[in-house]
């Protein structure tokens, strides 16, 4: 799988994972090991993540290895022998692999993803497994609160011009059709993943011819079955007026005008004048869209206060996850060579073992509490969440649709209590430590400890 300007995605990594390798290689530690992937918090005004990015993932595992170039390249840093290139030369991904399957609705402390391999491959992929999981995640939990916000209405994604790079605004399109929006304004996601596209005009296309009727006069002609106005160039309700005009003419001509666009101003007064207007004129049907610096809150916020806005363009502030642009998400071994380990660091630790997530449901089927546990235990009546999709470096299944992926996340969300889709939750959602975890973690620690103080 190539990555950015040709060169593969094995080197997204930082160099210590290689240095650490090495140091594997060099002590002939070819144990495995396995590897839990999860978010220690909820950022704030949180209570929910959704799962997204490991269809990428598994792009990444199916053709894991390392070329000619690579080698070259990390020969010349001039820290590695050879024989631990030769390693290199040779490696695939071997490993199995468990998740939660995209789209669908999780928590902190909770496995996203757990990798069990030679510990040399499950090492080497950490960074880039982290970076493809974080962003898509992060986008996705974004979007899920635009559409809770929005109630019904549909949204879109206008984000592409200002993401962090072109990866992030197609994967911003993706995981957003995934949390329930209409479709993108990115053109190359509509082509890449199949997504609904739509597109209105800018300013720049109003000024640049001599009058504003004239513009809309043209796109009218341009595109008849499709028009839709953008009205605050100049002046919001003279410009509604206008396209009151622009109306008329498309339905002499048996069409009709689709939609206006508001991008400033104030969106309450604006879209509920210029509904008004419209209704007047005999045209109520004409929907209203806005966007500018949009998010679940502005939109939350707008619905409540009663703006006649039928859909939403969501841009800059998705595309960023702009209250909460970064998720704590880690990657820590749990397990080596059949000995369970963890990190006692003050705030990170972790918890030991290959894992399960079980959800359990209340009797009207809304989820109630998660349990974690591990990966052996047997909890009757709750559903296990990860599952295998690598076994022995194979997939299970071939590649989901983004339609099917959509379904699920939807089908969680229907079962997610009114409580925890709030913009400003005032619950937590349970997660609790089987006990069977517990012991395990406990025996573990004083192990650990006492070991520590002998030596």
């Amino acid at each position: 799988m190539a990555l950015w300007h040709g060169y593969r995605p094995e080197l997204l990594t930082d160099l210590y994972q290689f240095t650490m390798t090495a140091s594997y290689w060099k002590e002939g530690m070819h144990g495995r090991a396995a590897f839990s992937l999860f978010i220690r918090d909820l950022p704030p005004n949180r209570a929910y993540f959704v799962s997204a990015g490991l269809q990428d993932v598994l792009a990444i595992l199916d053709d894991f290895h390392f070329d000619p170039d690579s080698i070259d390249y990390l020969r010349s840093l001039g820290r590695f022998p050879e024989g631990f290139l030769d390693s290199l030369k040779a490696m695939r991904f071997t490993g199995t692999v468990r998740a939660i399957p995209e789209g669908r609705i999780f928590f902190p402390n909770e496995p996203l993803i757990e990798v069990t391999a030679p510990i040399l491959e499950a090492q080497l992929l950490e960074t880039v497994i982290l970076n493809t999981l974080h962003l898509e995640t992060l986008v996705a939990s974004k979007a899920a609160r635009c559409f809770a916000a929005a109630c019904g209405r549909p949204l879109i994604d206008f984000s592409p011009r200002r993401t962090h790079g072109a990866d992030a605004a197609l994967k911003t399109a993706r995981c957003s059709y995934i949390t329930g929006f209409l479709g993108t304004s990115n053109v190359l996601a509509g082509r890449i993943y199949g997504i609904p596209v739509f597109g209105t005009m800018a300013h720049s296309y109003i000024t640049s011819f001599l009058h504003e009727m004239d513009a809309f006069r043209a796109y009218a002609a341009a595109f008849p079955d499709n028009t839709v106005l953008l009205l605050d160039t100049y002046d919001t309700l003279k410009a509604a007026e206008k396209a009151v005009v622009i109306a008329r003419e498309l339905q002499a001509q048996g069409k009709k005008l689709r939609g206006v666009r508001l991008d400033s101003g104030d969106l309450k007064a604006l879209s509920r004048q210029v509904h008004e207007l419209f209704c007047r004129h005999g045209f109520p049907d004409v929907a209203i869209m806005a966007s500018g610096n949009l998010d679940e809150y502005r939109v939350e916020d707008l619905l409540r206060s009663g703006a006649h806005i039928n859909l939403f363009g969501i841009g800059t502030r998705l595309g960023v996850s702009a209250d909460a642009p970064y998720l704590d998400m880690a990657y820590k071994l749990v397990e080596y060579d059949g000995r369970p380990v963890l990190k006692l660091s003050p705030g990170k630790i972790t918890w030991v073992g290959e894992k399960q997530v079980f959800r359990s449901y209340d009797p009207s089927g809304l989820m109630e509490h998660d349990t974690l546990g591990l990966k052996q235990e047997n909890h009757p009546g709750a559903e296990p969440l990860l599952v295998p999709v690598v076994v022995q470096g194979r997939r299970t299944a071939p590649e989901e649709s983004l339609a099917d992926i959509r379904a699920r996340f939807q089908a969680d969300w229907d079962r997610l209590p009114e409580a925890y889709k709030a913009l400003r939750p005032d619950k937590i959602y349970p997660v609790r430590p089987s006990g069977p975890l517990l012991a395990l973690q406990e025996r573990v620690r004083q192990a650990r400890v006492g070991q520590e103080i002998r030596s």
